[in-house]
């Protein structure tokens, strides 16, 4: 008897062991609104990004992408801004979303698809606070599928001021509200 019981207790802490290692590998999950740009945004300034309204997609390469807008920023375009001469205000967000594309093998016709994530990329606007990068603040967070984690990349907030001076005219966004 003894020994029918020290066998159930050996197997009960094998179990109890894979249990912990297995609870432990759930635990260490990456959270990813725990993760900040050295010196620049959080992701957790974003929370909840994943259902704001769509601003538009596009493509570039070989990767597609969807824009995204918290309701502050789509309330602007509604107003028409930038296309009226008037900024958007503080408080605006958006977040991009790439995938790396792939050709669907479902779709009757040929058609791109999103395959892996590859980042998320954000835009915050404080005009105060960011007035040195016209107003706005960037973050980027690529992604690696076989972690599944999200790396802080750049330096500060200003890490994509400098190709958006390009749209100046527009308050330094590339995205246009593609018509509903």
């Amino acid at each position: 008897m003894l020994r029918i019981s020290t066998k159930l207790m050996g197997i009960a802490a094998i179990g109890a062991a894979s249990f912990a290692v297995l609870s432990g590998i759930a635990l260490a999950a990456q959270d990813k609104y725990t993760l900040q740009v050295p010196g620049g945004l959080a992701f957790s300034e974003f929370r909840g990004f994943e259902s704001w309204q769509t601003i538009s997609v596009s493509q570039s390469g070989n990767m597609i992408e969807v824009i995204l807008g918290n309701p502050a920023i789509i309330e602007a375009y509604a107003a028409g801004i930038p296309g009226n001469g008037r900024k958007f205000p503080d408080g605006a967000k958006m977040a991009k979303i790439h995938w790396n594309a792939k050709q669907s093998a479902e779709a009757p016709a040929p058609t791109t698809v999103p395959n892996t994530l590859h980042d998320v990329d954000f835009m915050l606007k404080d005009g105060t606070k960011y007035a040195d990068s016209g107003g706005w603040a960037y973050a980027e967070f690529d992604y690696t599928p076989a972690t599944d984690t999200f790396k802080p990349l750049g330096t500060g907030t200003k890490c994509g001021a400098a190709c958006h001076t390009i749209v100046k005219s527009k308050d330094y966004v590339f995205t246009a509200y593609g018509k509903r």
